[in-house]
């Protein structure tokens, strides 16, 4: 999807920002690259006072992704007087989220916890595979839709801009 007309700087960060909580989500995922590839934490260097954030904000609310959500839900995705390109954006980056939020969960239940890199656990290596595969994918795809965000156009993802658009009306 192209821009419908042209985005000021300040829609383009702002249609950008949202991309940080899936960033800040994804981020125990990375744990086993980390730990093969030190130098790769470099990359969270710039989000390092958001991930403090979101730290301390975890514990005083014991579920901070599920309040920004709404938050970001009621404030900005269902309010219209905001440009549809910055909710499309934050939509966006709200479903990624809730995608890591449910993968994290789904494999809690299973007993894949994130507990740091332990390669004398059976089936450490399944879990090193797949933590890995979702942290390159969700990394990959903030990192795209920032991108785009800030060139001014819709960041076009298969079926996850099409139910962000559906939100966004």
């Amino acid at each position: 999807m192209t821009g419908r007309g042209s985005n000021t700087i300040p829609e383009r960060i702002f249609a950008a920002l949202p991309y940080i909580l899936p960033l800040l989500e994804v981020y125990g995922f990375g744990i086993f690259l980390f730990a093969l590839f030190p130098t790769l934490q470099a990359i969270y260097l710039p989000l390092t006072p958001f991930l403090l954030l979101y730290g301390a904000i975890a514990k005083v609310i014991p579920y901070p992704s599920l309040v920004i959500f709404f938050a970001l839900f009621f404030l900005v995705v269902q309010n219209e007087r905001i440009k549809h390109f910055i909710r499309f954006h934050t939509m966006q980056a709200l479903l990624v989220s809730i995608f890591i939020s449910i993968l994290s969960a789904i494999l809690e239940v299973l007993g894949f916890v994130q507990r740091g890199v332990n390669t004398q656990l059976p089936g450490s290596w399944f879990w090193g595979i797949l933590s890995s595969a979702v942290f390159l994918a969700t990394f990959a795809v903030a990192i795209y839709s920032i991108i785009q965000a800030f060139r001014g156009l819709y960041a076009e993802i298969p079926m996850i801009s099409e139910a962000a658009y559906s939100q966004t009306r």
